[in-house]
């Protein structure tokens, strides 16, 4: 009797054990019957930037501009004649490099001017041949007041416009005209006129007379 009795109580006792683990196990789950471990942790890479085939605004070699324009058969003789140094070795040239004709080097734009109130003479852009690798003359302007820009890809030209009689530091306007390359040449995009006005720097001052001083009656 005592041995049945600890059999029948070892019996009851693990059939609660094996109830209490089967209710631990289904708290431990979903209604689909799969567990929740939260939302999954994907891991990104960031995308590589694409290659680019835009030149660098610096040449790969330092170009002279003087002596880029001494033998181009472009310039004209006057230019030439005109092109010295104000002081020293320093001549009065400006050069910009940049992106304008889509080559594999920068382009060169290069502007002459006088000395003595640097009036432009003449602007010229210089593109890298393809085959021998040398600078081409693709662009010529040669007036007096002219000076051009790299402005987004775009060659924009400045001319000053000149009436009869105006001095040469009051212009009447200008015109600022904006070149694109299409093919093997510029064209022109865009066109605009500055009319400027005749009452500055050439007008007369209005001074107010001073007062006259009191007198004894």
């Amino acid at each position: 009797m005592t041995l049945s009795a600890t059999t029948a109580t070892g019996g009851v006792a693990l059939a609660a054990l094996l109830a209490f683990g089967v209710f631990a196990i289904g708290c431990s789950t979903n209604t689909t019957g799969t567990r929740d471990e939260g939302a999954a942790v994907v891991a990104t890479a960031e995308a590589a930037a694409p290659p680019t085939s835009e030149p660098s605004a610096e040449p790969a070699e330092d170009i002279d501009p003087v002596a880029l324009l001494r033998r181009d058969p472009k310039v004209s003789t006057q230019v030439k004649a005109d092109l010295k140094p104000c002081s020293a070795n320093a001549y009065p040239v400006d050069t910009s490099y940049g992106n304008l004709t889509g080559g594999t080097a920068p382009d060169v734009v290069v502007n002459v001017m006088t000395c003595d109130d640097a009036v432009g003479l003449g602007t010229y852009v210089y593109r890298e041949s393809d085959q021998d690798h040398q600078y081409e003359n693709v662009f010529v302007a040669e007036e007096p007041a002219v000076y051009a820009t790299i402005d987004r890809g775009e060659l924009v030209v400045t001319r000053q416009v000149y009436a009869k009689g105006d001095p040469v530091a009051y212009p009447s306007g200008e015109d600022v005209v904006t070149y694109s390359w299409a093919d093997t040449r510029f064209t022109e995009r865009y066109r605009v006129r500055n009319n400027y006005s005749g009452a500055v720097g050439s007008g007369p001052v209005d001074t107010v007379p001073a007062p006259s001083p009191p007198t004894d009656n």
